[in-house]
């Protein structure tokens, strides 16, 4: 009778686990239908690429992070885990559904349902002029070449000398226009470039950049 029952528990919470999973899924290809250009992503990133951008992040000592498009907040709850006690960090997202979405999955994380490229005055917020580190998942291949630099302008307005920004891309992306030119783009404003290993369970699979401000 125990196992019945030790069975009846695991296959309801594997139910509810993936009708969580449908869920997120039908959200997101939801506001990628509606609005390609600010949700680029048909599925929410996977807890492995969660992990990876923030330990290439390095955030052991920053004081300072901004997160640019949270979406449901996975990258949210792996820097809140990361991040040192006393650092300052908050998180602009302009799509209201993910605010919330954050919002409910890392209760008391400050959530800006705003443009990432006025960041500066949320900084100046908190008294700052700088910060350490950006992680951002943003759909930088569904942006067009106006939209692409204004926010990497924002990134180097924003980052101090010496400060990491990382963003995550699809593999496919790296063969679309909009994909290449960006890559370009990292290169000629960033003191160095690097990239991560694919994480191929993500849908699409994708990997990271990691970007240096000289």
């Amino acid at each position: 009778m125990f196992n019945t029952m030790a069975g009846d528990f695991f296959c309801t919470q594997r139910i509810h686990v993936i009708g969580e999973i449908q869920v997120k899924f039908t959200q997101f290809l939801k506001h990628f239908i509606l609005r390609p250009t600010k949700t680029g992503a048909i599925a929410p990133s996977s807890e492995g690429l969660a992990n990876l951008i923030t330990t290439a992040a390095d955030l052991s000592n920053a004081s300072a992070i901004i997160e640019f498009g949270s979406g449901n907040g996975v990258f949210t709850e792996k820097i809140l885990q990361k991040i040192p006690l006393g650092a300052r960090f908050f998180v602009l997202e302009i799509n209201p559904d993910f605010v919330t979405a954050t919002r409910n999955r890392c209760p008391g994380v400050i959530v800006y349902q705003d443009s990432a490229s006025n960041a500066k005055k949320y900084l100046h917020e908190f008294g700052l002029k700088e910060c350490d580190c950006i992680i951002c998942g943003l759909p930088w291949a569904s942006f067009s070449e106006d939209l692409q630099n204004e926010l990497l302008d924002t990134i180097i307005d924003v980052l101090k000398p010496g400060g990491r920004f990382l963003t995550f891309a699809y593999l496919q992306g790296l063969l679309l226009p909009a994909g290449m030119r960006f890559r370009a783009k990292l290169k000629t404003r960033f003191n160095k470039v690097t990239k991560t290993r694919t994480v191929w369970l993500n849908i699409p699979p994708a990997f990271i950049y990691c970007a240096e401000k000289r």
